[in-house]
């Protein structure tokens, strides 16, 4: 018979501490990593550690899902994912490092190689350049 937690009174960390992510894995996690066997870990940590992860993760999810709907699309693909990550100044900064496997590369084309035309100016059809 499931039992509701409002009549037994348990409730876990993440449900005390009102976020998705499980803080109680992410501490078991944090204390089996290598090295960290001289460091304690208190509760706070991980649901610091959890709720940091939690907002990094609707950041990037809100940011992929208006890149999404930017191309007229309905699914969220790791195109998308990269897009919203290069057009963000700070999670840019934070991934610069990271490469998503199926997502291509940020569309960049040099303004050198752009053709002249004839008022010596570059093409009619600028390509919107990410400078970081």
């Amino acid at each position: 018979a499931v039992v509701s937690t409002q009549s037994t009174g348990r409730y876990s960390k993440s449900q005390r501490a009102g976020i998705d992510f499980p803080v109680a894995r992410i501490i078991r996690k944090m204390r089996a990593h290598p090295g960290m066997d001289r460091f304690r870990i208190s509760a706070g940590g991980g649901v610091f550690f959890s709720s940091v992860l939690e907002y990094l993760c609707a950041e990037i999810l809100e940011l992929s899902g208006l890149a999404c709907k930017g191309v007229k699309k309905r699914r969220i693909t790791p195109r998308h994912v990269l897009l919203a990550i290069g057009n963000d100044e700070e999670l840019h900064e934070l991934l610069k490092n990271v490469t998503i496997p199926g997502a291509g590369v940020i569309p960049y084309v040099n303004p050198a190689l752009l053709k002249k035309g004839r008022n010596g100016q570059g093409q009619s059809r600028q390509l919107q350049s990410m400078e970081f």
